[in-house]
C-alpha cells in the first residue's frame, strides 16, 4: 500500500532524491560510501560548495553580500548563535508560538530581549499585526511559519533594523523577496533533507558587531571563513539537502513549487470548511501553507476517524500536545494526490456520521 507521509518533521523527501542517496551510502566515489568518505575530499567539497550555491540561487540572494552556511545543532542552537553575534543592547522578538518562544528564552541569556507583539494571548492561533519596531534595536526577530499551531506570517513588516527569520518549516516553499532579511535559518528536517543540518544564509555585512568575545564554533565568521568546514559538517545531510535543492531547481524553482503547495492548501482548507465535522484551529487570514491544523467537532468519531486514517496509508496526521486534533503536514514534496487521499477520508467520515 502507498503511504501518504504527513509527518511535521522529518519531513518527507522525493522519491528521486532517497534513491539517489541510498545509492551513494553505497557507492559515491569509486567504491567508497558517502558515510566513509573523507570531508575534505574533492568529490565531498564540491557536494558542499553546490549546496550553498544552490541555496543562493533559489532564494535570489546570489551576488548580494550573503553568505551561505550549513552548520549544526537545528534551528535551536540557531536560538542562542544569532544573539551571540548580534545581540549588543536590546533586540526586539515577535513571539507566534513555541519555537519563537524558545528563541527569545534562548537570547535572554545573553542581553535584553523586548517582545514587539505576541499572539500567546490565545494559544498562538493568529499573526500579530500592527506592531512597532524599535530603530534603536540591534536587530528583530520572527518566525515565518508555527508548524505546531498551524499559522503563517503572509507578510513581513519593514524593519528599520536586521531582520533575522527563523525559516525552518517553510524555506523554499513560496516566493518572498528574500533579500529584506539579513539572516534566514532553517533547519534542514523541515522541507530540505534529514536531520542534521541546518541552513544559515547571512548577510556578511551585519557581523562582527557585538563586543562580547564569541567562541569559534559559535561565530558566523569563522564558519564563512572555513566555507562551512570548520569543524566535520553532517556530511549525508548535507549532500541530501543539495539532492533536493537540485530537484527543485529542476521544477523550475520556488515559483513553480509555490504554486503546488497553494494548490494543496486549498483543498485541504475547503474540506475543512465545508465538511461539519472538522474546524480549523488556526485564523483564516494566517493559516499555514505548510500546516493545517483542524479538530473533530465530535470527539466520539476520533477512533472511527483515526481507523479509517489508518487503513488509507496515512502516516503522521496526530497534531501537537499543545493544540491537540490533527496536523496535515505538507511540505514540498508531499503530492497534491496524498492531499486528495486525506480529504477523500474526510468526506467519507461526514457520509457515515
Amino acid at each position: 500500500m502507498k503511504r501518504h507521509n504527513f509527518s511535521a518533521g522529518p519531513c518527507i523527501l522525493p522519491k528521486e532524491v532517497l534513491l539517489q542517496a541510498s545509492e551513494a551510502v553505497m557507492d559515491f566515489d569509486n567504491g567508497l560510501s558517502l558515510l566513509e568518505i573523507s570531508h575534505r575530499s574533492k568529490p565531498f567539497v564540491d557536494v558542499m560548495e553546490n549546496a550553498r550555491a544552490l541555496a543562493l540561487e533559489l532564494l535570489g540572494l546570489e551576488g548580494k553580500g550573503y553568505k551561505a552556511l550549513f552548520l549544526q545543532g537545528g534551528a535551536s542552537t540557531q536560538f542562542l548563535m544569532v544573539a551571540l553575534n548580534l545581540l549588543e543592547k536590546r533586540a526586539g522578538y515577535l513571539n507566534t508560538g513555541t519555537w519563537s518562544d524558545k528563541a527569545i528564552k534562548e537570547a535572554r541569556i545573553y542581553d535584553d530581549i523586548y517582545e514587539v507583539a505576541s499572539s500567546k494571548d490565545a494559544n498562538f492561533n493568529y499573526i500579530p499585526k500592527g506592531y512597532d519596531i524599535p530603530v534603536e534595536y540591534d536587530y528583530f526577530h520572527c518566525t515565518s511559519n508555527n508548524t505546531i499551531f498551524g499559522t503563517q506570517m503572509k507578510e513581513f513588516p519593514k524593519s528599520p533594523i536586521p531582520m533575522v527569520c527563523d525559516m525552518s518549516s517553510d524555506i523554499f516553499s513560496r516566493e518572498l523577496d528574500f533579500s529584506q532579511f539579513d539572516l534566514i535559518y532553517a533547519g534542514a528536517q523541515k522541507n530540505m533533507g534529514p536531520a542534521g543540518a541546518t541552513l544559515v544564509v547571512v548577510k556578511e555585512d551585519i557581523l562582527g558587531k557585538v563586543s562580547r568575545k564569541i567562541p569559534s564554533m559559535m561565530d558566523y565568521k569563522v564558519h564563512i571563513s572555513k566555507s562551512s568546514m570548520f569543524n566535520t559538517p553532517p556530511v549525508f545531510s548535507v549532500y541530501v539537502s543539495m539532492l533536493t535543492l537540485q530537484w527543485l531547481k529542476n521544477l523550475g524553482g520556488i515559483p513553480a513549487i509555490e504554486k503546488e503547495n497553494d494548490k494543496k492548501a486549498q483543498l485541504i482548507y475547503s474540506e475543512i470548511d465545508l465538511n461539519p465535522l472538522f474546524k480549523g484551529y488556526s485564523t483564516k487570514a494566517d493559516r499555514s501553507t505548510m500546516n493545517a491544523t483542524f479538530n473533530l467537532v465530535n470527539e466520539d468519531l476520533k477512533e472511527t476517524f483515526e481507523t479509517m486514517v489508518k487503513e488509507a496509508g496515512i502516516n503522521g496526521l496526530n497534531g501537537h500536545r499543545s493544540v491537540g486534533g490533527y496536523r496535515a503536514s505538507m511540505y514540498n514534496a508531499l503530492s497534491l494526490e496524498s492531499v486528495g487521499v486525506l480529504v477523500d477520508v474526510m468526506s467519507e467520515l461526514e457520509r457515515k456520521a
